[in-house]
């Protein structure tokens, strides 16, 4: 079953879970994707635990950027935007950045993770849209899809010695199709302010230089081209600002 209602309109609003794991491939992956989500449920109470899979130790255009100063710098970053969205912990597979294979190794160690997270609903990257460039996020997603499956089923890594678990719903973000939405009018700013804790990614990926005489205007054109995204999400259910996902319920 996919997330649309007997009429065919998309759904809204999933009942805030008890526990919730989001996955993604790299620190700031599952700010872009969920963050707003995540923050809003944290705040009614959900369990929010946060999975990333690669260190981010190439997440530079700086030649001479020291990959493990960058590395460790990103780990510390990622823990200040999970207590930004009120996580209860931030869990590392660390990966190095841009080889990220969906092996039995790493499917075993996010398996593992689910496990002992037991999520209600869990997030991670939708690993069928078109055209997508960069490895780390498909295999994040059919990596983490994959463990899913193993996690559910006793046979799977019984070594572990822990008891299978299912998750309810599966969500994906930076979805190729739509069909579930969160209104996320109110955690916006939190989803603002988690990804600014990821300072290392301001020139890169958000177009800030905080050394540029007009910072400021490009901190505020990040921020409106953020909302401006949220809008258009929006737009779909009504109106407000929304985050998108391609929703799974036969787990």
């Amino acid at each position: 079953m996919t997330g649309t209602d007997p009429s065919g309109e998309p759904t809204t609003d999933l009942a805030p879970p008890r526990r919730a794991l989001a996955v993604g491939a790299h620190p700031d992956d599952i700010e872009f994707g969920c963050g707003a989500t995540l923050a809003k449920w944290s705040d009614a109470g959900t369990q929010v635990h946060l999975l990333v899979l690669t260190d981010g130790s190439k997440g530079t255009w700086d030649r001479d950027t020291d990959p493990a100063v960058l590395g460790a710098a990103r780990v510390a970053e990622q823990e200040e935007a999970g207590r930004i969205l009120g996580a209860a912990a931030v869990h590392h597979l660390s990966c190095v950045d841009g080889e990220l294979t969906n092996g039995r190794a790493e499917r075993a160690r996010v398996c593992e993770v689910i496990r002992r997270t037991r999520p209600d609903v869990l997030l991670t990257h939708d690993p069928w849209k078109r055209y997508r460039l960069h490895p780390d996020h498909r295999n994040a997603g059919l990596l983490t899809l994959d463990a899913v499956v193993a996690a559910r089923d006793p046979h799977f890594f019984p070594e572990q010695r822990l008891e299978p678990h299912r998750p309810d719903v599966v969500l994906l973000f930076e979805a190729e199709v739509i069909d579930h939405y969160e209104r996320v009018d109110a955690t916006f700013a939190a989803k603002v302010n988690a990804l600014l804790a990821h300072r290392s990614q301001w020139h890169s990926t958000m177009g800030i230089d905080a050394s540029a005489p007009d910072a400021e205007a490009q901190h505020r054109a990040f921020v409106a081209r953020l909302r401006c995204e949220l809008e258009e999400l929006g737009a779909a259910i009504g109106g407000g600002l929304a985050e998108g996902f391609k929703r799974i319920d036969e787990v």
